[in-house]
């Protein structure tokens, strides 16, 4: 049995087929962990969509902006879909409530084999137990009846910032922005959500979320995706264990596979599905 972490596939469904024969998956010994934005902008989002939530316990998935996206396109399409989406056929399909439903229900934070999985990352601040802890505050309102009204408030920058005494839209906006927007933040925690060149390429007071010192959750290793321009900077000092694995298979790039039990990845080389412009 193997536990095999792959980064965002947003709808690119054959360069997904391929990693998996790479790495030759078996769902009935193997277990799938993929960072979150299973949907939008590649080609087969509706594909990838059934091809995971057939796949049952095999496969956990942590919810990214994409996928949110999607809720909340699909709750108030002509408020909420852009040009660039590609969530029509998902917004069509006969079982779109179903897929809708079950991609709802999915977490933002998942925690096992002394690993922890979330989109983009954590703020300083939160230790692995803190971010469940804020995690199940939003789960509970996405699972419930009034979600529509969260996905209403859901977008937006601000507060830049976390603060415990946050309350009501404010808490529950900057907890979904941690979990799936997060990249960069000065050494308190607020964070830009406009910058997603690489590393190199930033100055400070601004700094990877995973570089701020004295990070509260620098004990666990954290595996991540949603920033595709990491691949184009050298890899995080293996001191800070960190995996990110968005290598921008959307764009041309790599989808990549990280097994947990012994650190190997496995690399898909993508062909490109649209032009290679940073991703949202």
């Amino acid at each position: 049995m193997a536990t095999y972490a792959i980064g965002d596939i947003q709808g690119c469904r054959d360069p997904l087929l391929r990693l998996l024969e790479i790495i030759r998956f078996d769902e009935q010994r193997d277990r799938l962990w993929l960072t979150g934005d299973l949907v939008n902008r590649g080609p087969h989002s509706l594909e990838v969509l059934r091809l995971v939530r057939d796949l049952g316990d095999a496969a956990i998935t942590v919810l990214g902006n994409h996928d949110l996206h999607l809720l909340a396109v699909a709750a108030a399409p002509r408020d909420r879909l852009k040009k660039k989406d590609t969530l029509h056929a998902i917004l069509e399909a006969p079982d779109r409530d179903e897929l809708l439903d079950w991609l709802r229900h999915r977490p933002l934070i998942h925690r096992g084999q002394g690993h922890t999985l979330v989109h983009a990352g954590l703020v300083p601040q939160w230790t692995p137990a803190d971010a469940a802890g804020f995690a199940a505050e939003l789960h509970r309102v996405l699972r419930g009846d009034d979600y529509r009204e969260f996905l209403a408030h859901m977008y937006g920058d601000e507060p830049r910032c976390w603060e415990p005494g946050l309350t009501g839209w404010a808490r529950l906006r900057c907890i979904t922005n941690v979990f799936t927007r997060l990249r960069y933040c000065d050494v308190d925690g607020r964070m830009d959500m406009a910058e997603k060149r690489p590393p190199p390429n930033v100055s400070p007071p601004l700094m990877p979320w995973y570089a701020v010192p004295g990070r509260a959750s620098a004990g666990e290793p954290i595996v991540f995706g949603h920033w595709s321009t990491l691949a184009l900077a050298p890899p995080p000092d293996p001191a800070l264990k960190v995996h990110p694995l968005d290598m921008g298979c959307l764009w041309g790039g790599r989808l990549t596979a990280l097994r947990l039990e012994d650190g190997r990845r496995f690399d898909f080389h993508c062909p490109r599905f649209s032009r290679p412009t940073l991703k949202a």
